[in-house]
This record gives C-alpha cells, sequence and structure tokens, in this order.
C-alpha cells in the first residue's frame, strides 16, 4: 500500500505542526466534552492533502504534493476517510480497506485531527455538508479512544 511506504520516507517537511494541534483540536473538539490529546502517539511522513480530488485513475496515481511531510502517523487515511463521510458506502469500504490503520491508536488520533482541520474549514465555507458525519464519526472515534484509555494522554 502506497500509504505505508511514504510513512515511512524520512524528511525535514511539515504538513501539520504540534503547535496548530495544541490551538486548534481543544476549540475544534469542544463539543466532546473532555480534554482532547493534542500530541500524536506518533508522526509518519505523509501526503497531506489526500482527498478524491488529488486521485486519478485508472492506475492509482496521486497528484499535489506540494504539502507533503511530517504529520500524525494515519493522517492520510483518516483525511481521505473524512471526505468520504458524504457518501457512507465508500466511507465504508474505505474503513474497512484502511481499517489496519483507522482501528490503531494513531488512526483514531489522527481522525480527530483531520476533524478539527475540516471543521476549521466548515467555519470558511468549505466542506460545510460534511459538518453533521464528522462530528459523528468524532464521537465515535471518542468512544473508543476513552474506552482505550487514550484520552488521558
Amino acid at each position: 500500500m502506497a500509504l505505508v511506504h511514504l510513512s515511512a520516507v524520512h524528511t525535514d517537511r511539515t504538513a501539520v505542526r504540534q503547535a496548530y494541534l495544541d490551538r486548534a483540536m481543544p476549540k475544534y473538539l469542544a463539543f466532546l466534552c473532555g480534554p482532547v490529546p493534542t500530541t500524536p502517539p506518533s508522526w509518519s511522513t505523509a501526503h497531506g492533502d489526500l482527498h478524491w480530488a488529488n486521485l486519478v485513475g485508472p492506475e492509482l496515481g496521486i497528484l499535489d504534493w506540494e504539502g507533503w511531510g511530517t504529520a500524525p502517523a494515519g493522517y492520510d487515511a483518516a483525511l481521505l476517510h473524512a471526505y468520504s463521510l458524504g457518501m457512507p458506502e465508500t466511507a465504508e469500504r474505505l474503513r474497512h480497506e484502511l481499517s489496519a490503520i483507522l482501528d490503531s491508536e494513531e488512526g483514531r488520533f489522527a481522525e480527530l485531527v483531520v476533524t478539527s482541520e475540516l471543521l476549521q474549514s466548515a467555519e470558511r465555507g468549505d466542506n460545510v455538508e460534511l459538518v453533521p458525519a464528522l462530528r459523528r464519526r468524532a464521537r465515535e472515534v471518542w468512544h473508543r479512544m476513552r474506552a482505550g484509555g487514550m484520552a488521558s494522554h
């Protein structure tokens, strides 16, 4: 899987900054009613903007590489999944195909990172139709994180 190979590439580039997580996650995830962790379990290299407009086929190709760099591990999978939430069948298929990433501690954290980013962009009028699904998914992820003990990080 291309995402696994990319995550192993070493770089000094940054796609997501810790300072952003510290500022944005508590603000945009306040509806979860609890202290949200802001430090990722781990970092890896990511495309940084993996959504449907940056994928081409029939042979898989990924476009728009100017934002690649380090991000919370699982970030690309979480971002593509989040952009799929408005298409439930597609989102479910992605959850299945990317379950090794999304069902991990890193993947759950990455989903909350992505939710924070997309809720912030919705304030500017982008992807507003995803907001209800993003909030539902964040609650599901938050419940799993708390059940697994990660919320204390």
